[in-house]
């Protein structure tokens, strides 16, 4: 088994690393990719080191099994011709092929059997809001099918990449010490704020963030639900929180979704209000699961319930989810 990283030296890319060795997947060959910038950077794997290679168009791909992509959705339509030429299933990243017909989006607690079907040689990786909600999502939605979302994401740093939490941490350090705040990765200044916008507008006054939730829910489920979507870049370092809001076609009591989300793969109930127990990306952060509690009747809809959701962005929601989309193909063979 040859396994290829590319985007080696991003926060994905690491996260690759890490959740690869932690799961103990089947390898016997790794090689690691990245830009001009990061190439010859090395890192090392299970005692061993790797050398970061420049991706180009040219015969690297040869005899590599499953090449994990993350390096933005310019490299990889760039690259996805070289990367799977020659038989390399290419889990992708980023939001180049994610609403493609002919390539599947994967959530394996939701959807496994769609990646069995990659004509492109190229199966999709959802975006992490996205991921962490549709995992919540399937156990209730076989108890009843669900017609409608509203939810309130509250993203943190981590999900504009290494840069931004590096920035976050400096920004409140500046502050500390009476300096300019510097502000790059954003519009504004991130620490002591929250920013009501991740990706750029569209023309309906949703952003390009809000419009995946929309998108990739109804792919993924294979539903017509309606997701509202309201996208919100807060000031913790690491692992993503979702206020939701979700209208079944029959009522469901708090009973029976906890019950489901209980059993449900991929996810942990932590709710109990007299104790105040509850999920926080303070402790969800580097955790596999996505965590749910405050999961309630909403008092708005007698068809509605709501909770509060809370995974880690990066693991769960990037290459935890890529690495079991990997595991499941292998475990098909």
């Amino acid at each position: 088994m040859k396994v290829a990283i590319v985007g080696a030296s991003g926060a994905v890319g690491q996260e690759f690393l890490r959740v690869l060795d932690e799961r103990n997947f089947p390898m016997d060959e790794l090689v690691l990719f990245g830009s001009e910038r990061s190439a010859g950077t090395k890192y090392t794997f299970r005692g061993k080191e790797y050398e970061v290679k420049l991706l180009q168009h040219n015969d690297d791909f040869k005899g590599v099994d499953y090449a994990f992509v993350s390096a933005g959705a310019s490299t990889s339509r760039e690259f996805a011709e070289t990367i799977t030429k020659y038989g390399a299933v290419m889990i992708d990243n980023s939001s180049a092929f994610r609403m493609d017909a002919d390539v599947p989006l994967v959530v394996p607690e939701c959807n496994a059997e769609d990646a069995l079907n990659r004509p492109r040689g190229i199966i999709a990786n959802p975006n992490c809001t996205t991921i962490m909600m549709v995992v919540v999502l399937k156990p209730i939605e076989k108890l009843s099918h669900i017609t409608r979302i509203h939810v309130a994401s509250y993203q943190s740093a981590s999900g504009a990449g290494a840069q931004a939490m590096a920035e976050l941490q400096q920004q409140y350090k500046e502050i500390v010490e009476g300096k300019p705040v510097t502000v790059k990765k954003f519009a504004y200044q991130l620490a002591y704020n929250v920013i009501p916008q991740i990706d750029v507008f569209q023309d309906n006054g949703y952003t390009k963030e809000e419009m995946k939730m929309f998108n990739e829910t109804r792919k993924i489920l294979h539903s017509d639900v309606r997701c509202s979507a309201m996208c919100v870049r807060i000031s913790s370092l690491r692992s993503h929180s979702e206020a939701v809001w979700i209208e079944t076609e029959k009522p469901l009591s708090v009973e029976q979704v906890q019950a489901a989300i209980a059993a449900a793969p991929g996810v942990t109930l932590q709710d109990d209000p007299s104790t105040q127990t509850y999920p926080m990306p303070l402790f969800t952060g580097g955790k596999d699961d996505v965590y749910v509690g405050r999961v309630r009747k909403d008092l708005a809809n007698d068809n509605g319930i709501t909770l509060w959701l809370s995974g880690d962005q990066i693991k769960k929601g990037a290459a935890l989810n890529a690495v079991q989309i990997a595991e499941y193909l292998i475990s098909k063979k």
